[in-house]
């Protein structure tokens, strides 16, 4: 995704495309993709995640897969209920949103009111924390 476009790229781990999962990111059926910014948001895909099967728990080649993806959708910050131990590795290429929200909707104006926090912490770079909304 070369297109220029104000706001950040969001990844939101869901499997009914109405709800977070509450299971760790990498284990979503697939990713809705937004833009995000002070003013709203837009979808732009769903990408389903067809990632390296889990041989162990905390598989660094299946957060390898799931970042390769997402990168190549222009991906910057991804957002779930739930993070698993891949969390280290996904926070210095991602900012990581921690949303207390059931529900997309209800979390992408959460995402909206918080988008200068947001924008904050994935100008932090790889040493970057998770952030809680």
């Amino acid at each position: 995704m070369n297109q220029q476009r104000n706001g950040l790229i969001l990844a939101i781990a869901t499997d009914d495309e109405k709800h977070f999962i509450k299971r760790h990111f990498g284990d979503a059926g697939s990713y809705l993709i937004y833009q995000i910014d002070e003013s709203g948001w837009e979808f732009l895909k769903k990408v389903k995640n067809n990632s390296e099967e889990e041989k162990m728990h905390a598989d660094p080649v299946k957060a390898g897969s799931i970042s390769g993806i997402l990168k190549e959708e222009g991906v910057q910050v991804l957002a779930s209920n739930v993070f698993g131990p891949n969390l280290k590795r996904m926070i210095k290429k991602f900012a990581c949103i921690l949303i207390k929200e059931d529900s997309i909707e209800l979390g992408l104006d959460t995402f909206k009111l918080n988008y200068s926090t947001i924008l904050e912490r994935w100008k932090q770079g790889p040493e970057r924390k998770p952030l809680k909304v």
